[in-house]
């Protein structure tokens, strides 16, 4: 599977995800400057990795600070890379990480957070597996279809969504791996098509059947019982078990709710967050408009109109069937079983690990 984020010693190499499905082109990333653009125009995205590469970033602003100065430049670089995508929980996240893991070493803080940057790719390979293996449990009681088990996703929260392995699609490659036969339906996710160009192009790649559909003809799929299930990412879930995700997720999940179909979201529970009481506190993205109003760089609507571009969506929590983590499956009443599931694993009711 391609490498989403390494680190070079020197750099942090980024696969340009702008460029897929036709161009596989990595970038270097010197600077904090650098990473703020590359996290917002989406060379690197998903929120797993947004999170380890903000990491990143804040080494790479503090580096060549003198000492004297040290906790003011740590805290411009921090509060700058929050700027660069609002939604992401994990990007806050991984930046308050990084705060602490200075503060346990004023001795060297640079060196420290240049190795929790560095610790963070192989925890997130680690807690995506768990998903994997987890949500597989889940795929496996679901009915086949012409003998395959037909799934359907939206956007991309796979290994290209993540520093390698994926979240939504970590169970379909454990399944694929133990040889299940699954299928996948790819919503082709507008307007930047992330479900076409990099969900269909890596499962593609890693050898599992994908179909490719237009967002509005998710209805027709599953009126025809073609989908035993959806699945997707995250991007915040708030505390009562409301989802942020890709624009277009919330209607996949009505669907999902009308033809009776289980909808699930594979998240770490780094994404679940406990100081967000609802949806509706979760800020959203509000993108260029020129993303509706041109396709591939050509205009697609009359020149000057208005654009409505929100990068996200909210599903309520009585949507979703059940939550995919690296800890197990969480099941409804969420605000009950979060509350177990962060006071079990992290000795708190807010995801701080």
């Amino acid at each position: 599977m391609l490498q989403t984020i390494t680190w070079t010693g020197s750099a942090v190499r980024l696969l340009d995800q702008t460029k897929l499905p036709t161009q596989t082109v990595y970038v270097d990333i010197t600077d904090e400057r650098q990473m703020w653009d590359a996290i917002h125009r989406l060379v690197v995205r998903g929120a797993p990795a947004i999170g380890v590469a903000a990491a990143f970033g804040v080494y790479l602003g503090i580096r060549n600070v003198p000492t004297q100065p040290f906790d003011r430049r740590l805290d411009e670089v921090c509060g700058y890379l929050a700027t660069s995508r609002p939604t992401a929980v994990n990007l806050f996240w991984a930046i308050e990480r990084i705060r602490r893991a200075a503060g346990e070493s004023p001795e060297n803080p640079k060196q420290r957070i240049l190795d929790e940057a560095i610790a963070m790719i192989e925890e997130d390979n680690r807690v995506c597996r768990a998903i994997g293996e987890h949500g597989v449990r889940l795929l496996e009681k679901l009915p086949q279809r012409d003998g395959r088990t037909h799934l359907l996703t939206h956007c991309n929260a796979g290994g290209l969504a993540t520093v390698q392995f994926g979240t939504a699609l970590a169970p379909i490659y454990v399944g694929h791996e133990r040889g299940m036969p699954l299928h996948v339906y790819v919503d082709e996710t507008r307007p930047l098509l992330q479900g076409s160009r990099i969900t269909a192009f890596e499962l593609h790649n890693n050898g599992v059947p994908t179909t490719v559909l237009c967002d509005n003809m998710a209805a027709t799929l599953m009126s025809q019982g073609k989908v035993a299930a959806a699945i997707v990412g995250a991007d915040r879930i708030a505390a009562n078990g409301d989802v942020a995700n890709k624009a277009g997720t919330l209607g996949v999940a009505i669907l999902a709710q009308y033809f009776r179909i289980p909808f699930y979201v594979a998240a770490p529970t780094s994404t679940i967050d406990m100081q967000t009481p609802t949806g509706n506190q979760i800020p959203i993205e509000q993108r260029d408009g020129n993303e509706v109003t041109h396709f591939l760089g050509q205009p697609s609507a009359p020149a000057d109109i208005d654009a409505f571009n929100p990068a996200f969506d909210v599903t309520p929590a009585e949507l979703v069937t059940a939550l995919i983590t690296e800890h197990g499956i969480v099941e409804p009443p969420y605000p009950a079983a979060f509350q177990r599931l962060m006071t079990q694993h992290f000795g708190t009711s807010a995801a701080t690990s």
